[in-house]
């Protein structure tokens, strides 16, 4: 058969069906696929907020998005420019994504009555007209995939479980593929299951060889490398790269790293992670609750160790007695705090910015402390690295935010080289001074930080617990003005950090300007893609974004009055609106959007425009 190549700048594909699908598996594969072939790379996987939804159900449904191309990638893509629908509810839940003459790959077996039933719908949207003007390619995966198989000795649930592995041979094809890297995934995930093993590779084949055979396909796309500055680079999402920043923190500080913590999404990926490096000195303690898991890494603070604790919003809620011991013990500790929509239980598979309110004020009294912010997956490893750095050196507990979009999202990151990265200076106290008669366990240095001792050590014994500490002995003190005293003292030393951290840049746009576009966390994408283009178009605008949101860089202030207007989008109903307004009497626009999903380029452009007139 004679096909024609076209060549492609950026593709954006959405991976949809039910959980039982394999469409996470099959984005994954098709994401290293593509990082292997040196295109840039954002991804968005979206999990359904039910566990085990009915089949064929609308709640059910399970995707993964990937945007990928020859230029730059920030975000995963506002529309899809092909939609893969294993089932009708997939399509249901997704065409209003999907571009306009894009293209729609629909398995026809989940397109039967009961499978229209379940997703609510009246009539067959491949029949009735739904469908006119994309481009629409009917493939039965199922039948296929069983026709395979028909061979092998496999159980029927196991054939079908095969058929994402048909799906993802065909888009190999697709889009100019090789299928190596798939193939040694599979010979290692199967490697003790050959009868699994060779059913899967047989039907990647199949699909790839589907597209090469048929008649029905005439165009294959290409989507050249992207040129990116030289390196080596794998694909790697939020989670992981935090895993590797925890721990590159701990070896440059010298010290054992303790993760202590209870499962909970989007957050239990990073104690599956840091729970494989044992060999770097690594301990990671599953606690039984959420304040077990804090306490426990306060203890282990206290023992000298680099402390970590992670969670999501509700654990915060739990952790916050606790994080005010940690605290008023002025002991370094990192809570991660890996964002989803709330309150309570809320959605727990999807993304929100729903906590920065809770890390500024979610304390009992007078409770403040450093908060630092991850803008993108690969990000996660300097912000790790980082929140280590403030904790230790500053002694003090600090937050890390980052959410579920860049927990599980991926993107390319680039190898840092390990002379590269700093050391972190860690000092314990082993002895008093020649000047010092007695110790004093909340003596200051000039950034008010105290110092750290490891208990057992001659000499230097000091109270412990969450009672209010007399200045300098730390003895138990209920003096008025003792109390207001440290409570200011404490709030200083916080607010001396920002000594100590860069001053805030604009990341594109000119210095001054009609609009300012300011965020945090994981708008980073959209809004430097929306910037980019309306700057393009002549609009006066510029993107600033917030890496340390707790004390703001010290020249923040001045840069925001530089602008005619600041628009601040975030996943939440404006929190940092609210901060931003507080902290400098500054009258804001926002744009919010609370759905479980990311804001979108469009969505932003669309916003400027109509402020600016």
């Amino acid at each position: 058969m004679n096909t024609t190549t076209e060549i492609k700048e950026e593709i954006t594909i959405k991976f949809a069906g039910d959980s039982g699908d394999g469409m996470q598996l099959t984005g994954n594969q098709f994401t290293n696929n593509t990082a292997l072939m040196g295109n840039d790379i954002a991804t968005f996987p979206d999990f359904p907020a039910e566990i085990r939804a009915p089949q064929g159900t609308l709640a059910g449904v399970s995707g993964f998005q990937l945007h990928f191309g020859s230029r730059p990638i920030f975000t995963p893509g506002d529309q899809y420019d092909v939609l893969v629908a294993m089932n009708a509810a997939a399509l249901k839940a997704n065409l209003n994504t999907v571009k306009r003459s894009g293209t729609i790959i629909v398995n026809l077996a989940g397109f039967d009555k009961k499978n229209l039933r379940l997703s609510k719908q009246e009539s067959n949207p491949l029949e009735d007209g739904t469908l006119n003007g994309y481009r629409v390619f009917e493939i039965d995966v199922t039948r296929l995939t069983k026709e395979c198989l028909k061979e092998t000795k496999l159980g029927t649930k196991d054939k079908d479980r095969s058929k994402n592995m048909f799906v993802l041979g065909f888009l190999y094809w697709m889009y100019n593929r090789k299928m190596d890297s798939t193939l040694k995934f599979l010979n290692q995930k199967f490697a003790k299951k050959p009868e699994i093993l060779a059913a899967n590779i047989k039907v990647l084949k199949a699909g790839y060889h589907y597209g090469e055979t048929t008649e029905t396909f005439t165009t294959r796309y290409e989507v050249k490398p992207a040129k990116i500055e030289p390196g080596t680079y794998r694909s790697i999402m939020g989670n992981q790269a935090l895993v590797i920043g925890l721990i590159t923190a701990a070896r440059k500080a010298g010290l054992p790293l303790f993760y202590g913590t209870y499962p909970i999404t989007p957050a239990s990926d990073i104690l599956h992670g840091l729970s494989k490096y044992k060999n770097y000195g690594v301990k990671t303690f599953q606690a039984e609750d959420e304040i077990a898991a804090i306490c426990a890494a306060i203890g282990a603070s206290y023992g000298g160790n680099l402390a970590i604790t992670g969670t999501s919003g509700p654990g915060v809620a739990l952790k916050g007695e606790a994080m005010g011991l940690a605290m008023m013990l002025e002991l370094p500790l990192v809570i991660c705090d890996i964002q989803r929509g709330g309150p309570s239980t809320g959605l727990p598979t999807k993304t929100e910015q729903s906590d920065l309110l809770q890390a500024f004020y979610g304390r009992n009294g007078e409770c403040p402390l450093p908060i630092i912010s991850a803008k993108s997956p690969s990000d996660c490893f300097e912000v790790g690295y980082e929140a280590c750095r403030i904790s230790l050196q500053h002694m003090v507990p600090v937050v890390l935010l980052s959410d579920g979009y860049i927990a599980n999202g991926a993107e390319p990151w680039k190898f840092p080289k390990a002379d590269d990265i700093p050391a972190i200076d860690v000092k314990f106290k082993t002895a008093l001074n020649e000047d010092e008669e007695v110790f004093l366990p909340y003596k200051r240095n000039e950034d008010l930080v105290r110092e750290w001792v490891l208990p057992g050590t001659p000499g230097l014994q000091h109270r412990l617990g969450g009672l209010e500490k007399e200045d300098q002995t730390g003895n138990v003190s209920y003096d008025p003005a003792n109390h207001e005293y440290m409570v200011k003292i404490r709030e200083a030393k916080v607010d001396k950090i920002a000594d100590h951290i860069p001053l805030q840049t604009i990341d594109n746009g000119p210095e001054e300007g009609d609009l300012l576009l300011l965020g945090w966390g994981s708008t980073y994408g959209a809004l430097k893609s929306a910037t980019r283009d309306l700057l393009a178009q002549g609009y006066k605008v510029a993107h600033a974004h917030i890496r340390y949101l707790r004390p703001f860089p010290k020249n923040l202030g001045k840069i925001l009055f530089n602008y005619n207007k600041v628009l601040i989008p975030e996943i939440n109903n404006g929190q940092l609106s609210k901060i931003i307004r507080d902290k400098y009497l500054l009258h804001v626009e926002q744009y919010n959007k609370i759905q479980g999903t990311p804001i979108t380029k469009q969505e932003l452009v669309a916003v400027v425009k109509q402020l600016l007139g």
